[in-house]
């Protein structure tokens, strides 16, 4: 069936390599289809103006709630400070494990003889064990 076009003789439709009559303006494209819609030049501006309004129209009318932007903000905000929980925990247990390591060394190195290591029992205050008599 051959279609009438809507806008017979201020519009027309030209896809990739078409030809465009002469002085007419591109007033948009429409990728799903690929063609491009051009009117014109007194129709391309007001085409254009018309199809800007109705975009930002749509876009205000379909925007979420203050309610729910805050809400949104909220949750970023809760998720960013957690972030930043997690990396200083695990900044903290690294710098403690090194602390640690390097705390054993230092033991290790003050005695040096297997046999004096059961005296750090005995340095530490705490010990459930007393130390040793020979």
């Amino acid at each position: 069936m051959n279609q009438r076009p809507r806008w017979p003789g201020w519009r027309r439709e030209a896809g990739h390599g078409g030809i465009v009559p002469r002085g007419w303006r591109l007033a948009w494209y429409e990728p799903r289809r690929r063609v491009g819609v051009y009117y014109p030049p007194l129709l391309h501006w007001m085409a254009r103006a018309w199809r800007e309004l109705a975009h930002r129209a749509r876009l205000a009318l379909r925007a979420p709630s203050l309610e729910r932007a805050e809400f949104f903000e909220m949750q970023a905000a809760q998720r960013q400070r957690q972030l930043l929980a997690e990396e200083y925990a695990r900044g903290y247990l690294v710098g403690w494990r090194e602390c640690f390591e390097v705390c054993l060394e230092a033991v290790e190195q003050e005695f040096p003889n297997d046999d004096a290591l059961w005296r750090i029992g005995g340095i530490a205050g705490d010990a459930k064990n007393p130390p040793r008599k020979n």
